[in-house]
């Protein structure tokens, strides 16, 4: 099976239309590892797998129980319990707040949860999944956010989820092969509502692009922009404090991982 990263989606708050909220698939050495499920990341996923039943989802990591970036777990869910009920339990590696967003969603009865998932803390000590190491960290953002750093002997791979500044994501990101993250530039659109805290909790391309080059990340790649945002623009900023590769996250979009894939 070909090593790739596969966007799933790439908007933040909610989807633009023909769009998606934060998702996405690595596949390595036959072992696939889904990155989120926001609003609308469901059918992408199940586009790619070839079945309605979720089949071939081997982990799941959600880095905070914001809906754009959880909501669609329970889609995953019910594919699996209604569609094929009986196989093994997934590990699903989550920040605080995530299961017991889960739970909600099915009131009393959350019996199916516990034998569809295996659930499992983030930030924690290093995990091993599969092919990979799972390490994580704590990052600043309005409910509990782990960011996660995924490596093997091919490739790094670094995920911030969501994020406000902070000298973790650097090492989070440290020499990463690729590095993900969000570039939500509220800025962008009159009439936003900046958030209502006296801490900066989210990134704007121009710090996406700095974080990349403290942290000497050979590729980057922008998500989780705001909808109606110009993109181009958010790459024209990263660029400016950046000067690696810069690409933009669109759903559908495939990168090949192996690191001989990458310049230098």
């Amino acid at each position: 099976m070909t090593s790739r990263l596969v966007v799933l989606g790439s908007c933040g708050a909610w989807p633009e239309p023909g769009r998606a909220c934060s998702g996405f698939l690595l596949e390595h050495a036959g072992f696939r590892v889904v990155l989120d499920l926001g609003y609308g990341t469901l059918p992408g996923l199940l586009r790619l797998l070839g079945n309605t039943t979720a089949s071939g989802v081997d982990a799941v990591i959600v880095t905070h129980r914001h809906p754009d970036h959880m909501v669609d777990v329970h889609g995953l869910f019910r594919a699996r319990w209604f569609g094929e009920r009986g196989g093994a339990a997934i590990p699903l590696y989550a920040a605080a707040g995530v299961w017991e967003r889960l739970c909600e969603f099915e009131e009393d009865d959350t019996e199916p949860l516990h034998r569809v998932f295996e659930p499992h803390p983030l930030p924690a000590e290093e995990y091993s999944l599969g092919p990979f190491r799972l390490e994580s960290r704590s990052l600043p953002h309005f409910v509990p956010n782990a960011g996660v750093r995924l490596s093997c002997e091919e490739f790094v791979l670094a995920y911030t989820g969501d994020t406000g500044p902070s000298p973790e994501i650097t090492e989070l990101a440290r020499e990463a092969d690729l590095l993900i993250t969000e570039a939500t530039d509220r800025q962008q659109r009159e009439g936003v509502p900046a958030p209502d805290t006296a801490e900066r909790l989210d990134l704007t391309s121009t710090e996406a692009g700095g974080v990349a080059r403290e942290a000497g990340v050979g590729k980057l790649l922008l998500s989780h922009f705001w909808p109606g945002n110009d993109r181009s623009e958010s790459r024209s900023a990263a660029a400016e404090a950046f000067p690696g590769e810069i690409v933009l996250a669109e759903e559908g979009l495939e990168l090949a991982l192996p690191r001989a894939m990458f310049p230098g």
